[in-house]
């Protein structure tokens, strides 16, 4: 009592003497499976017989306490019985959560008998979700899975063993299975949790799927999640409203693992960030980043609008579906920095590719090739590089690796040294632009395609979208026009390195 507080608890009765609470139990009317030391919430207990008869069994059983909400709990015939029996009742205020009151009652006997295995300060571990999981399951009487927007599983209840093959599918891949999304999707089931719904019950179904109880997780009209309950039927009023009034608890803990996550992610995104500056060595990156001594890649995805709050982060989210590691990502200058393994394993640049090929059009993806941990700033500069390229649309398609367009990257660096330089501007070649522009010919790029593909007209003439009788008359006229010996090597390769220039630049 002095645990929990009186904003959920207010003792009814007290005798002077209590058995010590050991464990809390959700109890029917009879009482069944009530033991020595339990806190017995009667949550399905709606008549004032049935609450006494409760009393007396959990006394007999020398049960530490009985718990009801008002009005019962103030009924005189109920405090006369509880007096009686010398055990203590008390009142849980209308407000509180069955599930909520189970996981607090349960956190402060762990505390209690040391058994506390809260995974960090702030009460957010994965396993305390696990207990919050097991709480709602008790408020509901059957097993249950609490999952985020994405139908991916973030805990469980025990008891899954008594549930169909789509829960053991959901467990094992962590996430409901696609087929069995579809036909949940077909019965309007997502569409009615967007609706925020109290409670949606889909009976069972032809192939052995069993019934689902599910309540939207929401918090300040954000849908944070969802939890499914696997039921055998239709279930009670009293059991269902239980079950809803639990999602406000675990609204409540999702959004505060959320936070403790966006501080863990922040701090890693800080981290990374220095790893690709040069700052950072290749210990503690691969100590506090979690990274593997195998070769990796820096990979950067352009999501085409850098000015949209919250896109890069959805973009992580996306991309992380379905791969079998998460990316170690930040943002930097409104692009998405990813470092991820080469090869084919797991989470790698060949996984990572494949998720990035089902993003819109709108994204650019680019990678430097594979360096040791040490290296990634080098790496870094080659994604950036190659991202330059797509950008500036001088590679076809959107997604692009350093070391598969080196001839590109080289063509590209020449064309930036020769510009400098101002190679274009000597020679003739000024002159055949200068005739294009005036006159709208195309004899620039016809001798750019001559030097492309010397003596094959015909692929020349392709890459021009031209017959080869128009590419071979162009030639012709632009030596009528300027004065060149394209039979002279030098004068093909000076040609070309200007051409270059214009062309790459």
């Amino acid at each position: 009592m002095d645990r929990v507080g009186p904003t959920l608890l207010h003792a009814v009765l007290l005798p002077e003497e209590c058995p010590a609470a050991a464990d809390v139990v959700i109890a029917e009317a009879g009482g069944a499976h009530v033991a020595a030391g339990d806190l017995v919430l009667g949550v399905g207990i709606t008549t004032v017989a049935d609450a006494v008869s409760l009393v007396r069994h959990s006394a007999a059983q020398q049960a530490a306490a009985v718990l009801f909400k008002p009005p019962l709990v103030t009924k005189p015939a109920l405090r006369r019985a509880a007096q009686g029996a010398g055990i203590a009742l008390i009142s849980v205020r209308n407000a509180a959560a069955w599930a909520q009151l189970v996981w607090l009652l349960r956190t402060v006997l762990d505390a209690v008998s040391g058994d506390d295995t809260t995974d960090d300060e702030y009460g957010l571990g994965s396993g305390d979700l696990f207990r919050l999981a097991d709480a709602v399951a008790a408020v509901v009487d059957a097993p249950v899975t609490i999952e985020d927007t994405n139908s991916r599983v973030l805990a469980y209840s025990a008891r899954q063993d008594l549930t169909d093959s789509a829960r053991v599918s959901t467990i094992m891949g962590r996430r409901i299975p696609d087929d069995v999304l579809a036909k949940f999707r077909s019965r309007g089931v997502f569409r009615e949790l967007s609706r925020g719904r109290q409670t949606i019950f889909v009976p069972a179904q032809k192939d052995g799927t069993l019934p689902r109880l599910i309540v939207p997780i929401r918090m300040g009209g954000e849908l944070l999640g969802s939890m499914w309950a696997v039921v055998t039927g239709p279930v009670s009023d009293e059991r269902a409203a239980a079950f809803a009034d639990s999602a406000p608890v675990v609204a409540l803990h999702l959004l505060r693992r959320r936070a403790h996550a966006d501080a863990q992610r922040r701090a890693s995104a800080e981290l990374l960030r220095a790893v690709l500056e040069g700052k950072v060595g290749p210990r503690k990156a691969i100590a506090e980043l979690e990274l593997t001594e195998e070769p990796h890649r820096v990979v950067i995805v352009d999501p085409g609008n850098p000015d949209a709050e919250g896109v890069r982060l959805a973009l992580l989210e996306r991309i992380s579906q379905g791969i079998g590691r998460r990316p170690v990502a930040t943002e930097l200058g409104g692009a998405l920095y990813a470092v991820v393994p080469d090869g084919d394993g797991p989470g790698s640049w060949t996984e990572l590719r494949a998720a990035l090929a089902e993003l819109p059009d709108a994204h650019r993806v680019a990678a430097g090739a594979p360096v040791e941990i040490g290296a990634l700033a080098s790496s870094r500069l080659q994604a950036e590089e190659t991202l330059g390229l797509l950008r500036a649309g001088l590679l076809d398609g959107r997604v692009g690796s350093f070391d598969e367009l080196w001839t590109a990257v080289a063509l590209h660096r020449a064309a930036t040294a020769a510009g400098s330089a101002r190679v274009a501007e000597l020679g003739p070649l000024e002159t055949l632009r200068a005739h294009d522009e005036a006159n709208r010919t195309e004899y620039v790029d016809t001798l750019y395609e001559w030097l492309r593909f010397p003596g094959d007209p015909r692929a020349a003439a392709r890459a021009l979208r031209i017959h080869p009788n128009t590419f071979r008359y162009r030639i012709r006229r632009l030596l009528e026009i300027v004065p060149l010996d394209l039979d002279d090597p030098d004068t093909r390769l000076a040609l070309l390195v200007q051409l270059i220039s214009l062309r790459w630049a």
